[in-house]
């Protein structure tokens, strides 16, 4: 598949809440995943598709997913952007919140190699 072919079909199964699909159909078995974070247990870079496995399965069972709008993708030779913004409450602490960010995402042999999020800059108060 082209760059913009695995672009098309990210968004449309994000769009459909199939991330793990997205991550079987369309991700290379040495998958790099960079978070802007590490996170409770999680470092911020995972290698290898069943670390990517894990932590979006850590994910589905922390979150409670109220809507999600996927924006994009924005493609350029082997590189696709989509913006993400969410509402969810997490489910241990009941917090709900809105998280805004993309995913910059490197596309080789016709599979998604690198992904990296970054999130949307807080306002300062």
């Amino acid at each position: 598949m082209s760059t913009e072919e695995v672009a098309k079909k990210l968004v449309e199964y994000c769009r459909k809440g199939e991330w793990m699909k997205a991550i079987d159909d369309l991700y290379a078995k040495d998958i790099v995943s960079v978070e802007a974070q590490a996170m409770e247990n999680m470092p911020a870079e995972m290698r290898g598709i069943d670390q990517v496995r894990g932590k979006t399965e850590w994910w589905e069972k922390q979150m409670e997913v109220h809507s999600a709008k996927v924006t994009g993708p924005f493609v350029a030779r082997d590189t696709f952007v989509v913006q993400f913004d969410v509402d969810v409450t997490e489910k241990a602490s009941k917090k709900r919140m809105q998280m805004s960010e993309v995913g910059i995402y490197t596309v080789k042999d016709g599979k998604v190699a690198r992904e990296e999020f970054l999130p949307l800059a807080q306002k300062k108060e």
